[in-house]
């Protein structure tokens, strides 16, 4: 999100930003989004979590500092708890434009955020049942991420109020499960020849496959507003009865510690014990509008805490 340094209301600078990184060594990695409030990033690819935290911070740290320096803020989170939507001007992108011509008021509405996990899967049929294995692990991952108790300036009495707007778009929400990769192919074909969708990146799933990227991608997540939260959460992915959430995250945690081991995870992985420990996103976003209802304090709090970790990275190169 693209915050105002005083007010905290969204501001509609994104071209801005654009033009101030043009030419950057980070700035194919720093792209517009629907609205011209919101930035995304996006890591290369990494190879294990400590290179996700180096690149989180080193572009985190650049974006932030971008904005500083044009009397912006930057903040991370499924909503912003107070801006709306009908003041938000949409992207010059074609995708955007058609989006927005095809869905129309929904497209409009989606004023939202989200962390996009994509994890990289060598085989087809692989692919498929490692979708379908982590489909039990959907809600968890919500929980986890939780950063949308707001909407419109209002708490909704939801932790992550970013599903529930979002709901409204067609081919959202968990996948079906297929019983192979020809089967999901044909469910996609079908949606394709009956002009639905242009292409399967139309499909916004919980979970989807990415063939063109050669990734499962995890769509559930809210944005998260530390960095070291980010980074749990990617490195819980690394690997059901009616139960509580928190006892459900526990007994995933176990199962996930020999392939955290494995894979040099284990010390973000203590990050998700944090945030049981603690509270998520949406707990700490409360916390502070409980204490005087003022919800321009949230806002700011979001901002602090987006930026205090990626304070310590390095400058990046001119």
């Amino acid at each position: 999100m693209l915050l105002d340094g005083e007010t905290f209301d969204l501001v509609q600078h994104i071209d801005t930003v654009l033009a101030a990184v043009a030419g950057h060594e980070l700035e194919p990695v720093i792209n517009p989004e629907l609205m011209q409030s919101v930035l995304e990033i996006a890591t290369p690819v990494c190879h294990t979590t400590g290179e996700i935290a180096d690149q989180l911070r080193r572009i985190r740290g650049y974006v932030i500092g971008v904005a500083r320096d044009q009397g912006m803020r930057v903040g991370s989170a499924g909503t912003h708890p107070f801006s709306l939507f009908e003041r938000q001007r949409i992207t010059a992108k074609d995708r955007s434009r058609a989006l927005v011509d095809q869905m129309q008021y929904v497209a409009r509405r989606e004023l939202i955020f989200g962390l996009h996990i994509h994890v990289a899967v060598d085989d087809a049929e692989k692919a498929i049942k490692v979708v379908n294995g982590l489909l039990p692990q959907l809600g968890p991952l919500l929980a986890l991420s939780a950063s949308s108790p707001f909407w419109r300036g209002e708490p909704t009495g939801l932790r992550s109020s970013r599903q529930m707007i979002f709901a409204a778009f067609p081919r959202s929400g968990p996948p079906p499960r297929f019983e192979s990769y020809s089967d999901y192919a044909e469910v996609v074909g079908q949606l394709e020849k009956t002009g639905c969708i242009a292409d399967y990146t139309h499909i916004w799933w919980d979970i989807r496959l990415h063939p063109r990227l050669g990734t499962i991608e995890i769509r559930i997540c809210d944005a998260i507003t530390r960095l070291e939260d980010v980074v749990a959460v990617v490195a819980a992915t690394g690997r059901r009865n009616r139960i509580p959430i928190m006892q459900l995250i526990r007994r995933t945690l176990k199962e996930v510690e020999p392939h955290a081991r494995e894979l040099g995870s284990e010390r973000e992985l203590e990050g998700i014990e944090e945030i049981l420990r603690g509270g998520n996103g949406a707990d700490r976003q409360l916390r502070v509008f409980n204490a005087n209802r003022d919800i321009v304090e949230v806002v700011s709090e979001i901002a602090n805490a987006t930026e205090v970790a990626a304070a310590a990275a390095p400058a990046a190169a001119k």
